[in-house]
């Protein structure tokens, strides 16, 4: 493990702390004066409380409790009606936990990312410590399978690819530090810039005499696709985790391990893939160098499935009006009709970017073609299905009650 293995957790710490900061609530004053009101003039009495009341992406029930925990559904409210306490009984007013969420709200997005992250890679470590020999053998059979499966489909390609990659020693370490380094500071990093762009943008406007919402420089976004871009990403992390758990898939580097024994191992070695990034000159990140890492979960591949999740969702990303001005022009008396520039950009992201990983993750024989495949379903199925994960918000609102904290409306 190189220098970049060891800095990759300060930089991971780094961008979570930057993106509290940068997205802080510029019209809230955490330490305000007794008798003072913490927001800023401008803010109308409606902003305010959009601000400050909790919400889920449902319809809110209406409640005088500013801590209930019952915010799905009339009925619900209903049936635990015995629940319901009153603000005098949690002490009166804001908590100062409440108060920092307010002043940083991007707080509750790096809570999220922690239960997102380390609830699967605690799967993980469960599945790696619990492992047998015979699982690992399994694990190799399964990786085989996808060999044979994919020389029917005519598309195993992955020796010729990394061959071609091989003799390039000044590019490939390169694409070792970026399959190894990219995957978790690039997802933040994205969550921190869209953040910023759906929600804080909207409520920089919404401070603005004689602005709307979305106008001139405003994200037309807002918050409903940050809530259900941070809810995709938590049901890719719980598909893969059923199918890595169930059906185990050895990666192709670890298909040349020359101490293993047996048919499978002789044939597994006979494609002559080379582990470039957790060799002896390579560049492995600290997640991956450790026992409690499963070696094993590579079908699908989650590195290429968030790099996909992450183009599309930058690739079709709504823009202000300004941004959206598309030009005329004129060749040969024929005229064409071109996106604006920034729309543009986004597609030249959206598509080099997921290519980009998915050449990595080949090249480094970290995945097969298929587990890239495989990571595409499963980013579709989260894309359209991540409503699912709606069904966890009432255990999340029974601890905020418990705790007595109110969650901003544009975290829920």
């Amino acid at each position: 493990m190189g220098v970049g293995g060891l800095a990759e957790p300060v930089v991971v710490v780094s961008l979570l702390a930057g993106g509290v900061i940068f997205n802080r609530n510029t019209n809230y004053k955490l330490f305000a004066k007794r008798g003072e009101t913490p927001w800023k003039e401008k803010a109308d009495d409606d902003e305010v409380r959009s601000s400050r009341t909790s919400s889920s992406d449902e319809t809110a029930v209406e409640d005088d409790d500013p801590y209930s925990p019952w915010r799905q559904t009339a009925c619900l409210k209903t049936a635990i009606s015995h629940h319901q306490r009153q603000q005098s009984q949690c002490g009166g007013g804001e908590s100062f936990l409440s108060r920092l969420l307010i002043k940083f709200p991007f707080l509750c997005e790096v809570w999220y990312w922690a239960l997102i992250y380390w609830v699967y890679q605690l799967g993980r470590a469960v599945s790696a410590l619990t492992l047998v020999e015979g699982t690992v053998n399994v694990a190799r059979r399964h990786g085989l399978q996808v060999v044979h499966l994919e020389q029917q489909l005519g598309i195993f390609l992955e020796p010729a690819i990394q061959k071609l990659f091989l003799p390039h020693t000044t590019l490939m370490p390169w694409i070792n530090r970026l399959y190894s380094f990219i995957h978790i500071p690039a997802t933040i990093f994205f969550l921190v810039c869209l953040y910023y762009y759906c929600i804080v943008r909207n409520r920089v406007n919404e401070r603005q005499e004689g602005k709307e919402v979305g106008q001139t420089a405003g994200s037309p976004a807002g918050a409903p696709l940050f809530q259900a871009r941070r809810r995709t990403m938590a049901m890719c992390n719980l598909i893969a985790f059923i199918i890595f758990t169930l059906w185990p898939c050895m990666p192709p580097r670890l298909l040349s391990d020359p101490n293993a024994t047996g048919d499978d191992a002789t044939e597994g070695r006979t494609y002559g893939f080379v582990d470039t990034v957790h060799g002896a000159d390579g560049d492995a990140s600290y997640w991956t160098q450790n026992k409690f890492c499963n070696q094993y979960a590579a079908m699908p591949s989650l590195h290429f499935g968030y790099s996909l999740m992450i183009g599309m969702t930058v690739g079709t990303l709504p823009l202000s009006a300004r941004h959206r001005l598309s030009r005329t022009v004129t060749i040969s008396n024929l005229r064409f009709r071109l996106p604006s520039t920034p729309r543009i950009l986004c597609l030249l992201f959206g598509f080099f970017y997921p290519f980009i990983i998915l050449v990595a993750i080949v090249s480094t024989a970290n995945h097969f073609i298929l587990d890239a495949v495989a990571g595409a379903l499963v980013c579709a199925v989260a894309w359209n299905g991540n409503k699912f994960m709606l069904n966890l918000l009432p255990l999340e609102d029974y601890f905020l009650w418990c705790v007595r904290i109110n969650k901003p409306r544009s975290a829920s």
